[in-house]
């Protein structure tokens, strides 16, 4: 039987309604910002909207802040989302293929495979940097799509997971499907994939975030203004040298650098969960 406590089911949703105000408050805070003028924001932190929003908006999707080397956000947020979906789709392809290979195909020290895939989680991109640099340097990536992508694109955690979700597939689907005369492209297409559908989702929604907040790797390889990404941008408008930063310009780019990681998630939300509770099999 379940027992009934009011006061305790009251404490609980205080409790979570005062974390949830914590973590909105300074998205709040930062919205507020970006509807005044840059006086009114340096003046002191509003808490009522102001009349400049449409102003402030227009400002940076069409014209930028030129002062601070910040080119318009909507170029900037093209070429986060070019990198966030290309980090995205080459990690979640490198890492379903390899898992697969380790997983179903017995080969020479395809154990060793794993595990030397495995060990690359110490050495991430900040601590092999300047050898990733130079060889993107010698192949002409610098400023390029390709460049901003391709080094950041294999994942050993996105492989482990894969690897742990095809080991918990039984072996009698295998059978099945060796039976019907499936090869193991076939089944790798038509059965495996489907059935990692909500490892696909939370692993997508993770890898996407990763890949849009990125910042040290596209300020290395990056020079030209064509190739900002929204990350560089706002960092570059806060560090506005000798003049004093516009934040409520700052505090618009922000806001609107948060909107394709906030609509990735809630367009995914379901199969994320599913993916991250793992209730489906």
């Amino acid at each position: 039987m379940v027992e009934n406590r009011p006061l305790l089911n009251v404490v609980q949703h205080g409790l979570l309604i005062l974390g949830a105000a914590l973590f909105v408050f300074p998205i709040y805070v930062a919205f507020i910002a970006s509807t005044h003028t840059a006086r009114e924001v340096g003046s002191g932190i509003p808490l009522l909207p102001g009349g400049e929003f449409f102003a402030n908006y227009a400002q940076v999707l069409g014209e930028g802040l030129s002062s601070a080397g910040a080119p318009p956000i909507g170029l900037m947020l093209f070429n986060s989302a070019v990198m966030a979906v290309a980090i995205t789709a080459g990690k979640i392809a490198i890492s379903l293929l390899s898992s697969f290979a380790i997983v179903y195909f017995r080969f020479p020290f395809r154990v060793l495979a794993f595990w030397t895939i495995f060990i690359t989680l110490m050495l991430p991109v900040e601590v092999r940097i300047l050898p990733t640099y130079e060889v993107v340097a010698q192949l002409g990536m610098l400023n390029s799509y390709a460049g901003l992508s391709i080094p950041l694109i294999a994942s050993a955690t996105a492989t482990f997971l894969f690897r742990q979700f095809f080991m918990t597939v039984p072996d009698e689907l295998t059978e099945a499907a060796r039976v019907d005369g499936a090869g193991p492209m076939k089944f790798f297409r038509d059965i495996l994939i489907p059935l990692s559908r909500t490892n696909l989702a939370a692993l997508s929604v993770i890898l996407f975030i990763y890949g849009w907040n990125q910042y040290l790797w596209p300020l290395l390889v990056t020079t030209d203004e064509s190739y900002y990404t929204v990350v560089m941008g706002i960092q570059r408008m806060a560090n506005a040298g000798e003049e004093q930063p516009l934040w409520n310009l700052i505090m618009a780019t922000a806001i609107l650098a948060m909107l394709p990681p906030v609509m990735v998630i809630i367009g995914m939300q379901r199969l994320f969960v599913r993916g991250l509770v793992e209730t489906e099999k």
